[in-house]
C-alpha cells in the first residue's frame, strides 16, 4: 500500500499549537503517512515563530514560503501563488489546514482549485462578526474543505445550518488542548517567565486585534481599563510586535509605560506563556485560543470582544465576554479577587487525544 502524502500548513502563532500534536501523530505511523510540513512564513520572526517549533518539538519545515508581512489581500496572493508551485512539484492526497488565519484560507482555495482534498482542523466557529477578517477565512475555508473537523458542539450547529452534508463533519475535540496538556507538567514545574521577582498574585493581557489596538478612540477605553484593573492587580503584558507599533503610533506607548503596575514583556514562547496564565488569576485578552486554554486551566478570562467563536467556552469555561464596558471588566475584576468566579466544566474530546481520532479517521479514508 502507498502511502498517503499529506502537507500540513502552519502560518502564524496560534497554528504552531494545532499542528504540533498533528505531526506528532501522523509520525507514528510511518508506513501509512507520509507528512510534508509548509510553513508560509506569515508569523516569520524568531519571537513569534522559531521559539514556538522549538517549545513544542515541532520539526523543521521541510518548506518555507517567507511570505512575510503585507496587507490581508497581498498577504493572500503571495501565500497562494507560492503554494501553488508547493502542490505542483509535491502532488499530495491531502492537504491539512488549521484554524483561521490567511495561510489558512489561502492554501485551501489553492488546494481547492487543483483539485486536492482539503481537511480543515476547528471547523465550523463562527463569531457571526465579518469585521474580523478571521470570520471570512473561517466560512470559506469550510465550503472548501472534503473533511471538517470540529472541536465544540457550536460548530456542529453552524455547519448544519451552512448546508455542510454530515458526512463530511467529524467531532473530534481540540488539538491545541492536546498540545496544553503533553506539557502541562513541564509547565506546572518551572518558574513564573518574568523580569526580576514576580509578584504572587498578578493578571496577564493580550492584546493584538486592530479593533482594540489600531485607534486613538479604543486605545483611550484600554488605557482607562488598565488604569483601574492595575490599581487592583499587577498586570503582565506580553506584547505582540504589531500591538507595540500601533500602541506607539498612536502616541500611548510612553502612556503605558507609566502605569505602576503593569509590565510589558517581549513576546513568550509557548511553555512560559501558559506557565503565566496557569498561575494568574485572571487573564484580559482579545485573544481565540487562550479563552479555550484559560477554561483548561480553570483560570478565569476576560475577553475584551463583543463575541466570540468559541461560544463553549462561556457556556462551560471561565470565559465572560467584557467588550470595553468598563463596568462590566469592574463586576467582573471584583468577583475574580473576592472568590466568586464560576467553577468551569471541561467540555467533550478536550481530553489530549483529538489529534488521534483526526489521523484515525484518515486511515480510514
Amino acid at each position: 500500500m502507498s502511502k498517503k502524502k499529506i502537507i500540513l500548513v502552519a502560518g502564524a502563532r496560534p497554528n504552531f499549537m494545532k499542528i504540533a500534536p498533528l505531526m506528532r501523530e501522523f509520525r507514528k505511523f510511518p508506513k501509512e503517512f507520509a507528512p510534508v510540513l509548509v510553513h508560509t512564513g506569515q508569523h516569520y520572526d524568531t519571537a513569534m515563530s522559531d521559539v514556538f517549533f522549538k517549545d513544542l518539538n515541532i520539526p523543521e519545515p521541510d518548506i518555507n514560503l517567507n511570505v512575510g508581512s503585507a496587507s490581508h489581500t497581498v498577504q493572500t496572493a503571495r501565500i497562494m501563488t507560492k503554494f501553488e508551485r508547493v502542490l505542483k512539484e509535491e502532488r499530495p492526497q491531502l492537504v491539512i489546514v488549521v484554524g483561521d488565519v490567511n495561510s489558512t484560507l489561502a492554501c485551501s482555495l489553492v488546494a481547492s482549485k487543483m483539485g486536492v482534498r482539503v481537511a480543515h482542523v476547528e471547523a465550523g466557529l463562527r463569531s457571526f462578526d465579518r469585521d474580523m477578517p478571521e470570520e471570512t477565512n473561517r466560512v470559506l475555508t469550510d465550503r472548501l474543505s472534503d473533511y471538517l473537523f470540529v472541536t465544540e458542539p457550536s460548530g456542529l450547529v453552524n455547519l448544519r445550518k451552512e448546508g455542510v452534508s454530515d458526512d463530511k463533519v467529524f467531532y473530534v475535540g481540540n488539538v491545541m488542548i492536546d498540545t496544553l496538556l503533553a506539557h502541562l507538567p513541564q509547565i506546572q514545574k518551572g518558574p513564573v517567565p518574568k523580569r526580576g521577582q514576580p509578584p504572587k498574585r498578578y493578571a496577564v493581557l493580550t492584546l493584538h486585534r486592530p479593533g482594540n489596538v489600531d485607534s486613538t478612540f479604543t486605545l483611550t477605553g484600554i488605557y482607562e481599563i488598565l488604569e483601574f484593573v492595575t490599581r487592583e492587580i499587577p498586570v503582565i503584558y506580553p506584547i505582540h510586535p504589531r500591538a507595540r507599533k500601533m500602541i506607539r503610533r498612536h502616541n500611548f506607548l510612553k502612556a503605558f509605560n507609566k502605569l505602576d503596575n503593569l509590565e510589558m514583556v517581549e513576546p513568550l514562547g509557548y511553555v512560559d506563556f501558559i506557565r503565566l496564565v496557569s498561575k494568574a488569576r485572571f487573564v484580559l485578552t482579545d485573544s481565540g485560543g487562550i479563552q479555550e486554554e484559560a477554561t483548561v486551566l480553570e483560570i478565569p478570562c476576560l475577553t475584551m470582544r463583543e463575541n466570540t467563536e468559541r461560544p463553549v467556552t462561556v457556556d462551560q469555561g471561565t470565559n465572560i465576554l467584557v467588550g470595553r464596558n468598563i463596568a462590566k471588566i469592574i463586576r467582573s475584576v471584583g468577583a475574580i479577587l473576592n472568590g466568586r468566579a464560576g467553577k468551569p466544566t471541561r467540555p467533550k474530546f478536550w481530553d489530549g487525544k483529538a489529534a488521534g481520532r483526526i489521523v484515525k479517521v484518515l486511515s480510514e479514508q
